[in-house]
Parts: C-alpha cells; sequence; structure tokens
C-alpha cells in the first residue's frame, strides 16, 4: 500500500476540450485544498482513448462506454498516472478489479440542452425535422415525444457536433448542460430541458476521480474535494443502472435529488429504442438508503419491462 504521496501528482484524462477543462477543474480544487501545492507538482498526462480515435460508428456499435476509460484505467493500474478524471456517466458499472472512484467533485446541472436555431422547443421543431445524436437514450426520448423526427447519429467533441449543426447538416442537437457550461459555453442559444421532460442520463454532469484501492496517499489527498451531497445522489442513480445491467446499449435515464428536509427523491425511466413506450418509477428516502433505493427501483423496471424491453431495432438512420 502506497502511504507516501509522491511529487508530482499525475492526473490521467482524455484529450477533448471537455476532458481537459474537467481535469482542470480537479487540479484547481486541489491546489485551492493545499494552498502548499503548485500547479507544476500536479501534472496533467492526455491519454487517447478507443472512444477518441473511432468517430464514424455509434459507442453502442463498437463497444460502449468503457471506450472512452479503457487505455487510461490501464495507465492508472501500471502506475503512469496516479488517479484518473472521467464525466461520471462514461463510467461502466463494473470497473476493474484493483480500481475504484474515490472522489466526486460537486455536481453541476444534470439536464440535457436543445440547440435549434429553428425552434425553441422540441415540441417547435418542424415536422420531421433532423435531429443529431449518437446517445440511445435521447434518441429514445426524443421519439417518445415526437414520433416524426429523423434521428441521425452524430458523434464527435462538443466544438465538432456545434460546427455541424451551424454548418446545417442537422436542425437541432442535444447537448448535456454541464459540458456546455464547464467549456464556457453556456451563453450560447440553447434551451434547457426540464427533467419532466427528458430525464437525463444516470450521473450527467458529475465528475469523478478514479484511483488504485491501494493508493492511500492519493485518498487523502482527495478527501477534502469529494462532494458527498454529490456522493449520494450518484450512488442511487448507478445502483439503477447497475440493476439493469445498463449500457450506452440500453436507453435509461434517472436523476436523483436531495430534497429540502435532507432525503433523497429518485426518478428512473426505461425507454424502448422506438421510442413506443416509457417505464418510470420513483423511490423516498434516506440518503444512507440510497444504493438500496437506487438497486430496487432498477429491479422493479427490468421485471416490468421484462427481458426484451431493449429489444426493438434502433430507430437512426444515417446521417452526418
Amino acid at each position: 500500500m502506497s502511504d507516501a504521496l509522491q511529487l508530482p501528482v499525475r492526473i490521467g484524462t482524455r484529450g477533448s476540450p471537455l476532458a481537459l477543462a474537467q481535469a482542470e477543474e480537479v487540479r484547481a480544487r486541489l491546489l485551492a485544498a493545499y494552498p502548499g501545492l503548485n500547479a507544476g507538482q500536479i501534472k496533467i498526462q492526455v491519454i487517447r482513448t478507443t472512444g477518441d480515435a473511432v468517430q464514424d460508428r455509434p459507442l453502442s456499435e463498437i463497444g460502449g462506454k468503457g471506450l472512452f476509460t479503457k487505455e487510461i484505467e490501464e495507465a492508472l493500474l501500471e502506475g503512469r498516472i496516479d488517479l484518473a478524471v472521467h464525466s461520471m456517466k462514461d463510467m461502466p458499472t463494473i470497473l476493474p478489479d484493483g480500481l475504484a472512484v474515490i472522489c466526486l467533485l460537486e455536481r453541476e446541472d444534470p439536464r440535457d440542452a436543445l440547440l435549434c436555431p429553428k425552434a425553441p422547443s422540441i415540441r417547435a421543431l418542424p415536422a420531421g425535422a433532423v435531429i443529431g445524436t449518437s446517445s440511445l437514450r435521447r434518441q429514445a426520448q426524443l421519439l417518445n415525444i415526437r414520433p416524426d423526427l429523423r434521428i441521425v447519429p452524430y458523434r464527435g467533441n462538443v466544438e465538432t457536433r456545434l460546427a455541424k449543426l451551424n454548418a446545417g447538416a442537422v436542425d437541432a442537437t442535444l447537448l448535456a448542460a454541464a459540458g456546455l457550461k464547464r467549456l464556457g459555453l453556456a451563453n450560447i442559444p440553447a434551451t434547457l430541458i426540464e427533467a419532466g421532460e427528458i430525464l437525463p442520463a444516470p450521473a450527467q454532469g458529475a465528475i469523478c476521480i478514479e484511483a488504485r484501492l491501494n493508493d492511500a496517499a492519493t485518498a487523502r489527498l482527495l478527501a477534502p474535494v469529494n462532494h458527498s451531497p454529490t456522493e449520494y445522489r450518484i450512488r442511487a442513480e448507478r445502483a439503477f443502472l447497475a440493476a439493469l445491467d445498463g449500457s450506452c446499449r440500453t436507453p435509461i435515464a434517472a436523476l436523483a435529488e436531495i430534497l429540502p428536509d435532507g432525503s433523497l427523491h429518485l426518478r428512473g425511466q426505461i425507454i424502448r429504442p422506438d421510442g413506443v413506450q416509457v417505464l418510470e418509477t420513483v423511490r423516498d428516502g434516506a440518503l444512507a438508503d440510497a444504493s438500496r433505493m437506487g438497486f430496487d427501483a432498477g429491479i422493479e423496471l427490468r421485471q416490468r419491462g421484462g427481458d426484451d424491453f431493449f429489444s426493438a431495432p434502433p430507430a437512426a438512420k444515417p446521417g452526418p
């Protein structure tokens, strides 16, 4: 077990502008928590992942969420980095042996945002509008609201997607509000979609830090920047996802919120890929019961939906 902190601390991350912004946020919080450290003692190391390299196919066709974490986790296990910064929604529910998520930063806005020069809302989109998204969750939710929409695959980093939208490749797209804010794009024309209309992905808006289980020094380093309220919310949402054996191949949505009285409210959904059916459940309980609540909610929807609930053929058509 590693007990003494070795400097510099090496942060592993993907190389996209958003991933780098998230790594910089982690470094800034560590520097604020430890005035004795300087920026040169916390180094950011870019690691190219399979998910970044393959841009011409939806994630659901090439292996799922782990494509954004595999190479980074290998570097972590081999000791080439000390911690890894990820978007929590990109994390598989089962992590490699020896690794764990040991810290969560305070969650940003978890909602989706509609970017569309032609309409202020989903319901106001022109008939047959072309929507770019490679998220099966967003696809299913959009088709549930507007079956006439044409959904086309739409991968790339935030800047790439915005460039395609501005070039007229699609009529609209949905992006995470948290990503826009972290990139300093909160002022671009966009409509925030309330969870009552489109429930976000489990853990959307949360930044997590992964480290080796036997690295006590890194665990101590990160303890002051962990945000407990976010941790409880993510526990519930991730347990819900795990109970459903969820991945990017399955349209699943969930949002846990801490109510004014200190209790936890969880809302979870599963959606058929063609959007024709949505099953939903809610749970309320104590923060300490977050994981149990999430798992119980997931098991309920798994039983209600049956084994073939997610087997409807994808509705996405070839596009940009």
